[in-house]
């Protein structure tokens, strides 16, 4: 049997419904094709649940900390991680049924369960059924990576996804990768009330940050009594009585951590090894990443690539955003691209860390002559009354064209704080129309100006 659409979208992640919505206003008779999960990877096992968890683990946090407010608790905090879990699983769940509706209820949309893969350029296969169609839409993002460590298939291992379902809380949870879900993990569970290890092959965490930032997460996290392992060089699992055993050096000593859990946090891979790119003739690169233009078409006239699986971002953002370059180009008229937009992200840990633009290794290779300003949280009267007063402000500008090329905040509301610099780095906006910028106080954005009022040639 074989339908013919206007339009097929494969994944129903940030990009795939709203690419759909928008072609459903213009009259187009579209193909929705989803193999597991609607709403993708943020919904059901990202963003959407971990954030949720982060968020009981900071009100556990808070609660043994309330002596430190004036406030007496009657009994000795607990954690009841069957509960935290079923709130997590409804938030996540009500996201899921939102995105199911909203498709189910566009007028010229089909959503079609099943895996899709190609037969021709314009044609895919879901369970026996050929769709066919003039513009096909990528948009089925990533999973975790399982790297090919010593040992790995001998011992039960967790990876993001699987930590989801644990209703359990680790006697001691080892986290192999110190990068960002990683670190989210481990701060959390440590909240809850595991031992927590973090190795990390490098020399340091978040490698690709500042070393001032990396230096400042583990400052942050040690603080906690999470066991930072740095510099290990020679990972490898086995089995051990008390769960899993995980080496951490080839040096001769034997180095080993126990532990009763153990996640696998090292980073993601596209979901674009089962689609029959080969039928098509779609690019990939070495990574398995579709490769694709600034208007997020791909090596084959009528088919675009959009968020985690073009490697072009690996946000939910960025893959919204990817709906919106395409739909500008499509209909709009308006020859939007993905080099338009300022690189921003956050890291969640608690405070969190909110970055856009260069960092500082960049600014340097840059060329350009750099000014950086840097505002520690201490100084910072928000902080200060929250007693959180970890972290600092840093932000760099190019000094001959007064440009700002970067920032990192670290501390108290860094995610959203560091927003303010968005729009003057998307318009080229002189860092001084900021510096001269009133902004409300007791704020922590208030310290931006500041900030910037005091920069210095980076050394």
């Amino acid at each position: 049997m074989t339908t013919r659409y206007d339009a097929i979208v494969v994944g129903t992640g940030q990009a795939g419904p709203a690419l759909a919505s928008r072609m459903n206003a213009e009259g187009l008779r579209v193909a929705v094709v989803e193999r597991h999960l609607v709403g993708g990877s943020c919904v059901n096992a990202g963003c959407i649940p971990t954030k949720t968890l982060v968020a009981s683990a900071r009100v556990a946090y808070l609660a043994r900390r309330a002596a430190d407010f004036g406030v007496a608790l009657d009994a000795p905090v607990r954690v009841d991680m069957a509960r935290v879990h079923a709130r997590m699983r409804e938030v996540s769940g009500q996201s899921n049924r939102n995105v199911t509706t909203w498709l189910e209820r566009m007028e010229n949309v089909e959503l079609i369960r099943g895996h899709a893969r190609f037969v021709a350029p314009d044609a895919l296969e879901v369970d026996g059924r050929r769709l066919e169609a003039d513009q096909v839409f990528l948009n089925v993002g990533a999973r975790a990576r399982v790297p090919d460590l010593p040992g790995i298939d001998e011992v039960d291992f967790l990876t993001s996804t699987g930590m989801l379902g644990l209703d359990e809380l680790p006697r001691h949870l080892v986290v192999v990768g110190g990068s960002y879900v990683g670190l989210e993990f481990g701060q959390m569970f440590r909240r809850f009330g595991s031992e927590v290890t973090i190795v990390e092959r490098g020399p340091r965490l978040v490698s690709r940050e500042d070393p001032d930032v990396s230096a400042g997460i583990r400052e942050l996290l040690e603080a906690e009594g999470v066991h930072v392992h740095t510099d290990a060089d020679c990972i490898g699992l086995r089995p051990d009585p008390a769960g899993v055993a995980v080496r951490v050096s080839c040096d001769g000593l034997g180095r080993e951590l126990a532990g009763s859990h153990v996640l696998v946090a090292v980073g993601r891979t596209p979901n674009t090894d089962d689609l029959g790119l080969d039928a098509a003739g779609i690019e990939t690169d070495e990574r398995g990443y579709v490769v694709v233009d600034e208007h997020l078409r791909t090596s084959v006239p009528g088919v675009w690539a959009l968020g985690d699986c073009n490697g072009r971002g690996g946000f939910t953002h960025t893959a919204y955003n990817d709906h919106e370059i395409v739909a500008a180009n499509l209909f709009d008229r308006d020859p939007r691209r993905v080099s338009d937009r300022v690189r921003c992200y956050g890291l969640y840990v608690d405070p969190p860390l909110g970055r856009v633009g260069m960092t500082e290794a960049e600014a340097r290779a840059s060329g350009r002559r750099v000014l950086v300003g840097k505002w520690p949280m201490s100084n910072v009267g928000r902080a200060r009354e929250r007693g959180e007063t970890h972290g600092f402000i840093k932000v760099l500008v190019d000094a001959d064209t007064e440009e700002v090329l970067g920032a990192s905040i670290l501390g108290v509301n860094g995610d959203e704080v560091v927003q303010a610099l968005l729009p003057p780095m998307t318009a080229k906006v002189p860092y001084t129309a900021l510096a001269r910028t009133v902004f409300i106080h007791p704020t922590v954005t208030e310290l931006i100006p500041t900030t910037l009022q005091n920069l210095a040639p980076l050394e």
